[in-house]
């Protein structure tokens, strides 16, 4: 049965249009499968899309979103970092409740055994799922007299409890603007630009996948012989590829392949931005979070570390990260739905300054109120930015996969990085008609990546980092 399925997946051809992280990851899951794959993508390089900064292996980030969805990131983190082992930064995240915000942690705790509790099914299932350290240790609070205890404390070179990622916190925060007790839960970071450069070497060393960089689709036509023909360009010469199935991975611009292939869905398009700063420090920082109200002055507030005393921010607020007149909707006419000319010059033309380092210092200050030292950071680079497509009219819509049209097409439309794998499989299972037990034994015996070096790694995700005018210290783990 294993080597029927074998060679029915090799028979085929499937077009991934999109190199961000849905499509590079479907594209790295078809290749391991030695499935023929071309993925297109417009830019010179992958996974160039919306700020990606953490896994949300739980979501317990995001207090309005259902239980279910939650279970569903954190499958979906797991399969994450077992495929993106080089791509993870393993450090805690705190979640703070402010004292201005009407949520309390307690309404967090049977989302936090629930999760508990899945993780050790996940484990018992598969051994391998243990990464995200030991279930018992999944998550711990503190209380303000434990922050109190940490603040005269100096972090030990190795960590090895969470009271020790705590210590800079309990140095900083300001005691009285939260509420007690703190949280702190074994969600990790993701960097981008180390899947960046993960999936760039693994895709040019497949001998099942075409990866066509600096390639623009032009046009998509379903042919009288049951085959997708994809018109696509690249520096103006214009080139017909043809294949048997289509996976339309474009991210914010889905809607502009659906159009070309007459296939309407429902969906938003929200803009959004994340802002570098840098503020040096000594000790190893968890993530920390505060919660707050989206779009009000008192948005959730993200803050998450890098190495080099270089920090990304979050700041739920229109002046922040949010931005008036930056979510939008489908048409009657259109599945595509229409951002204003000024975000659009933002995504193709870059920033004005002044906006730029307007909103990285609001950024600033929206930390600075828990954490008062922080109004010494500095601005260090230019934000991360992009647009996010959410399915359907959920703007709280986090855990989502994919959506097919008929046999042949498929639209791959993630909102959380995580999403991705799970993407890719439910994918191959629609589109070669095969169960998931045989989809699960076939991937035992492919590699999902070819052997990557850390270095090699290191090398390319720097270089991918300087070429887009970051920080290299973001490429870093």
């Amino acid at each position: 049965m294993i080597k029927n399925l074998a060679s029915t997946l090799k028979s085929k051809r499937i077009a991934v249009i999109g190199g961000g992280i849905a499509g590079s990851t479907i594209a790295l899951r078809l290749a391991g499968l030695d499935i023929k794959v071309t993925l297109f993508e417009e830019g010179v390089s992958l996974v160039n899309g919306p700020p990606v900064c953490h896994l949300h292996a739980g979501g317990n980030l995001y207090p309005d979103i259902s239980d279910a969805q939650c279970l569903t990131l954190l499958e979906q983190s797991i399969a994450t970092m077992k495929i993106y082992p080089h791509c993870i930064n393993k450090r805690p995240t705190v979640i703070a409740i402010p004292q201005r915000d009407a949520g309390n942690i307690e309404t967090l705790l049977p989302r936090l055994e629930l999760l508990t509790q899945r993780y050790k099914t996940l484990i018992q299932a598969d051994e391998s799922n243990k990464v995200l350290g030991e279930p018992d240790d999944y998550y711990q609070m503190f209380t303000r007299a434990d922050l109190e205890s940490l603040k005269n404390t100096t972090q030990p070179p190795e960590i090895t409890k969470f009271s020790d990622w705590m210590t800079p916190l309990a140095k900083t925060l300001d005691l009285d603007s939260v509420k007690y007790p703190l949280l702190m839960v074994q969600e990790y970071g993701l960097s981008l630009f180390r899947i960046a450069a993960s999936t760039e070497l693994s895709l040019n060393a497949s001998t099942s996948c075409n990866l066509l960089v600096n390639n623009e689709v032009m046009n998509v036509a379903y042919s009288a012989n049951k085959t997708w023909l994809i018109t696509h360009s690249e520096n103006g010469k214009q080139t017909i590829t043809e294949v048997d199935y289509l996976i339309n991975a474009c991210g914010y611009r889905t809607g502009v392949i659906d159009d070309m292939a007459d296939t309407p869905k429902e969906r938003m398009v929200e803009f959004k931005a994340a802002y570098i700063t840098h503020w040096q420090q000594s000790e190893r920082w968890p993530e920390v979070i505060f919660h707050g109200q989206r779009g009000t002055p008192e948005g959730m507030a993200q803050l998450t570390p890098y190495p080099d005393g270089y920090f990304q921010l979050h700041g739920m607020t229109e002046e922040i990260t949010l931005f008036k007149n930056g979510l939008v909707k489908t048409t009657d006419d259109s599945a595509q739905p229409k951002l204003d000319k000024s975000f659009i010059n933002k995504l193709v033309q870059g920033w004005d300054k002044q906006e730029s380092d307007e909103r990285t210092q609001k950024a600033i200050n929206h930390i600075s109120h828990f954490i008062p030292s922080f109004n010494a950071a500095t601005i260090a680079g230019r934000p991360l930015f992009g647009a996010q497509q959410i399915p359907g009219k959920d703007v709280s819509l986090r855990a989502y996969d994919v959506s097919f049209e008929g046999l042949q097409y498929a639209r791959a439309e993630i909102v959380k990085a995580s999403s991705a794998l799970s993407v890719a499989d439910q994918i191959i299972h629609k589109l070669f008609d095969c169960s998931y037990t045989q989809l699960s034994d076939c991937n035992s015996q492919n590699a999902n990546l070819v052997a990557l070096s850390e270095s090699d790694i290191d090398k390319l995700a720097c270089r991918i980092a300087a070429d887009r005018n970051y920080p290299t210290s973001l490429a870093k783990i």
